[in-house]
């Protein structure tokens, strides 16, 4: 596993925010109106250097669930639509990666967990974003603790409230 910010250097890292360049794409979305309003350039943008440990080409994807159940059986032969896919291609020198999220799976989320679906993406792309970098969730008990505490902290840095309570 490569190496990854531990959270003592979160402060470190915040301090100097790393460079992104960004693709947004939107797929063929239901309400698509209400995905970009409440996905602005400079609000995904700023997510994503929250929490980059270093520069970054990242592209992120909005689409639809058929195109997100297709990519979810494809690559991690899982037939339903996820919340956020993330394909990384590098992360040395530079982060390279694509973040997939899923507009019907997030709108749904975002309402059972009574967050705003602006909130509700941005942790999901502060999520992906760690994905890219090496982190993981689902390799120990440890591991998930230790990327969900990152995440509430970078989301705080955000202004936004813990996602998991």
């Amino acid at each position: 596993m490569p190496l990854r910010p531990s959270l003592n250097k979160l402060h470190k890292i915040n301090m100097a925010l790393k460079q992104l360049q960004l693709s947004l794409q939107f797929g063929d979305i239901p309400y698509a109106a209400r995905h970009r309003a409440a996905l602005p350039r400079h609000a995904v943008t700023r997510a994503i250097r929250h929490a980059l440990a270093d520069d970054a080409e990242i592209t992120v994807r909005i689409v639809g669930e058929e195109e997100g159940r297709a990519l979810n059986q494809s690559y991690r032969k899982k037939d339903y639509a996820t919340n956020v896919l993330t394909f990384d291609y590098a992360q040395e020198p530079v982060v390279m990666a694509d973040l997939v999220l899923c507009a019907p799976v997030v709108a749904r989320e975002a309402k059972e967990q009574g967050k705003t679906l602006a909130a509700h993406y941005a942790h999901l792309l502060v999520h992906g974003t760690l994905h890219a970098q090496g982190w993981d969730h689902e390799t120990s008990e440890a591991d998930a603790e230790e990327m969900e505490a990152y995440e509430v902290a970078i989301l705080a840095g955000l202004g936004l409230k813990n996602p998991y309570r």
